[in-house]
């Protein structure tokens, strides 16, 4: 394969770019940074050691396996921070742990990962984090007189703390999912500059939700745009559903909930694109969460309904079988999408980033 066909086939460093399983697989190491394989149900499934599992089964019976590969910039290094596997190339670092459950909590448990996490950070010079994956069995259960997402919120933010970290204002991007499986689970992106953090003027920041939602709020921003040249930018959307202020809204409607999130993403867009770039929401490529999998496809309908069928968000849309951090909440949503120049430019895919709010 000629160096041309390989960027063709692993795509634009500063960008994640979606394929399938098996494409994904016959990737060279030394020319990928990291990524995320979806679907990934079971401990059987062998995959690319670069590349780490969310561990969440995919829904839709015409949905193929997929995998999210952030392109290597330069020359590939790896190493082990404590229990923190990484890769860097000079520009990014991508991350992932694993960790089982000890009987302390979960509290305990998120602690220690997140303080290894910002170990890495220090050790590597990759000092600001611009997206967080954390998932977690039997998120909404109880842990022993606190929700389990609540001790994890409590671990997390108390980490953030210690290291000297944005845990409030200018946190990073993040979404936090429950999956039907063992231990607790993180991966992450860090780079070398600031992100530009965004939160959506139809909801309170996560890091400012009063103590009904726990001890401790959450701690991440609604999105990041990240600076990947002088002419483009990613943006990281992190999950998002149903709320409006802090509060879960229409809760057992399924068409509502989907509606509001929209909604929600479209707001998150327009205030992206406050950072000069025109991002749109119909042009990312998401990943679509589903507390019941039988509602698969109705969220599938009901947003080709609203996104249209042959937009590139319905043609990229991975949907997997999860639960959300909020018992009421039925679906939810994150997105990324890779955008060059100012408002009205062509995106990198090859389709025009229109104003779309």
């Amino acid at each position: 394969m000629s160096v041309v066909q390989v960027q063709d086939a692993v795509g634009t460093p500063g960008r994640f770019a979606r394929h399938t399983w098996a494409d994904a697989a016959r990737l060279p190491a030394d020319r990928v940074l990291g990524g995320l394989a979806y679907g990934v149900a079971d401990d059987d499934v062998s995959l690319p050691d670069w590349l780490a599992p969310v561990p969440a089964a995919a829904l839709l019976s015409d949905d193929r396996a997929h995998a999210d590969v952030w392109p290597a910039a330069g020359r590939v290094r790896e190493g082990r921070t404590g229990s923190i596997r990484w890769r860097h190339d000079g520009q990014h670092l991508f991350g992932a742990v694993e960790f089982e459950e000890d009987g302390r909590g979960l509290e305990v448990l998120a602690h220690r990962a997140y303080r290894d996490l910002f170990s890495t950070l220090a050790d590597t010079g990759y000092a600001h984090l611009m997206r967080l994956w954390n998932y977690l069995p039997r998120i909404n259960e109880d842990g022993g007189g606190l929700e389990r997402y609540r001790q994890f919120n409590a671990g997390r933010q108390q980490a953030f703390i210690d290291a000297g970290q944005a845990a409030f204002e200018g946190a990073p991007a993040a979404c936090a999912l429950g999956f039907h499986g063992e231990g607790l689970l993180l991966r992450f992106m860090a780079g070398r500059t600031v992100p530009v953090a965004i939160e959506n003027p139809r909801q309170v920041p996560a890091w400012r939700y009063p103590a009904d939602y726990g001890p401790r709020a959450p701690t991440f921003s609604r999105a990041a745009v990240v600076r990947t040249a002088s002419d483009a930018a990613h943006l990281f959307v992190s999950g998002t559903a149903s709320i409006v202020g802090h509060a879960t809204v229409h809760e057992g409607d399924l068409d509502a909930q989907i509606d509001e999130t929209l909604r929600n993403l479209e707001a998150v867009f327009a205030e992206s694109r406050r950072s000069g770039v025109a991002f749109s929401l119909a042009d990312s490529e998401p990943v679509v969460y589903v507390r019941h999998p039988a509602q698969a496809a109705a969220v599938r309908h009901r947003l080709a309904q609203a996104l249209g069928p042959q937009s590139r968000f319905m043609r990229q849309a991975v949907y997997l079988h999860a639960d959300i951090c909020r018992s009421d909440l039925l679906v939810e949503i994150e997105t990324h999408l890779h955008a060059s120049g100012l408002p009205g430019v062509t995106a990198t895919d090859g389709s025009v980033a229109e104003e779309r709010a």
